[in-house]
């Protein structure tokens, strides 16, 4: 049986022994290459996300070429959908971005296809 790297493999190191692994099941050659970690009680977890992104990063494929952020949560999709109770939410991450504080209010405007929210008191319009 060969032996599990301690330190996660990296660039054309980690190729080289993706492909002499190519035979094992993707858990194995992940682990043997060093994406894993011991839990308290002894268990061991494959990283399967991180050795992903290495075999990506050493073929060349960038995955996130702007940094991540603060590495949680989701970036913002800038849409919402209707929940089955009927309501809309609008995320923190877009009332933060506006400069939106509690209790500001708005005006909903309907239209055919569309909603438009006007902010009430605001004197920037």
């Amino acid at each position: 049986m060969s032996e599990i790297t301690t330190a996660p493999l990296t660039g054309k190191a980690l190729l080289q022994k993706v492909k002499e692994l190519s035979h094992l099941p993707r858990r194995e050659t992940a682990k043997r290459c060093g994406y894993y970690t011991e839990t308290k009680d002894g268990q061991t977890r494959v990283n399967l996300t991180d050795f992903y992104d290495a075999v990506l990063g050493a073929k060349g494929v960038p995955l996130d070429p702007e940094g991540a952020k603060d590495g949680r949560g989701r970036e913002p999709t800038y849409r919402v959908s209707v929940h089955a109770n009927g309501q809309i939410v609008i995320g923190a991450t877009y009332t933060k971005e506006m400069g939106l504080k509690q209790g500001d209010e708005f005006e909903i405007k309907l239209g055919y296809k569309h909603i438009h929210l006007k902010q009430i008191g605001n004197e920037q319009e």
